[in-house]
């Protein structure tokens, strides 16, 4: 092992944030702040070799193609691995974060001081009309593999970026199918145990569950399907893949839905929408206006801030023009939120999440 990889000076643009108050104002701990940062590397090298990064750029392993450098970031392909690597930062009282697919995060510019590990667990099986996932299998292949062996209730799931692990965690859905739909339980981690959960247990909610509000890791999902027409599924595969086609952009980098559908009890919720704007009668009718379709109405679609802006195409994507940063994204989500509060009275909710 060459030395001089864990050699650390102190620098208070690379110490995570933790520790720069207690360091500035007490400069004779800067060396025990040396020893826990080689200790952490050490012990990471150890198990994870060159599959260890030191300051990864986020960018690489996000959707936006946005974000700065991880202090660490690890890929994991088994639940021990995770366990110890978080063990390890947790001993060392280093923040973590647990990344899926990336298709729905946005990294800071400055990065994350403390370790971001992947989940690479990609493994599946089907019995039957059961399918058993790792967290980190792609959801859009999962959906493929079992429309190509006749099983129905996950075709639409084609569309859906990133992993399954993440698509639950959000109740992830489009073009009518939900998460929630299909799962009858999943595997967390908690607190380093591993634990089942019911889909009762999940509380599923619109792009929301249980797990979604804890520091539960999704493991495994189990899905329950149903049997089906192999052909007829695969026709479904091709409808769902060409309206994402024609209603997103995938030309650019983009985390997704930004913003989730606004959801209402009462009608009064939307009165200072309506005396402007005739709302959709199937949205009245559902309780849920489009974040988009609120977005096109304050005519915000094309508005341009830095490299970043919000989508032609579909008024809930900001898309990256190659050098946006999160500063850009973020005054964009700025001023959506503010104009739909101040003209229409409605407040729009974020769907993507900060890694930060």
């Amino acid at each position: 092992m060459d030395d001089s990889s864990t050699q650390i000076a102190y620098d208070p643009e690379r110490v995570p944030s933790q520790f720069v108050e207690k360091l500035t104002r007490d400069p004779s701990l800067r060396s025990g702040w040396r020893i826990v940062m080689q200790d952490i590397t050490l012990q990471l090298q150890k198990m994870f070799k060159d599959r260890l990064k030191i300051d990864e750029p986020l960018l690489k392993h996000l959707n936006f193609r946005i974000g700065g450098p991880a202090k660490w970031f690890v890929e994991v392909s088994t639940i021990e691995e995770l366990q110890h690597a978080l063990k390890i930062a947790k001993d060392a009282d280093v923040p973590t974060f647990v990344l899926g697919g990336g298709s729905n995060t946005l990294g800071a510019d400055v990065g994350f001081d403390g370790l971001v590990v992947k989940l690479a667990m990609r493994e599946f099986s089907i019995n039957g009309t059961t399918v058993r996932a790792e967290a980190g299998v792609i959801t859009a292949a999962l959906a493929r593999a079992t429309a190509n062996v006749g099983l129905s209730g996950f075709a639409w799931a084609v569309s859906l970026p990133g992993t399954i692990g993440g698509a639950v965690r959000g109740n992830a859905g489009c073009f009518g199918g939900e998460m929630r739909d299909s799962i009858s339980k999943v595997e967390v981690l908690r607190d380093g145990k591993i634990i089942e959960l019911s889909k009762e247990d999940l509380h599923f909610g619109y792009r929301e569950s249980s797990i979604k509000n804890s520091n539960d890791i999704v493991l495994s999902v189990t899905l329950e399907l149903e049997i089906g027409d192999a052909l007829e599924l695969k026709d479904q595969l091709v409808e769902s893949l060409e309206k994402r086609k024609g209603s997103q952009p995938l030309y650019a980098g983009s985390a997704g839905c930004i913003f989730k559908n606004f959801e209402f009890t009462q009608d009064a919720q939307v009165d200072q929408l309506r005396q402007q704007i005739a709302i959709p009668e199937s949205m009245m009718q559902n309780k849920r206006i489009s974040a988009g379709w609120i977005i096109d109405q304050l005519g915000l679609k094309g508005t341009r801030i830095g490299d970043a802006s919000i989508s032609e195409e579909h008024g809930n994507f900001i898309i990256n023009h190659g050098n946006a940063t999160a500063s850009d994204v973020k005054a964009l989500i700025d001023l959506v939120k503010s104009d739909a509060l101040t003209k229409f009275g409605i407040q729009l909710i974020e769907e993507v999440q900060y890694l930060k």
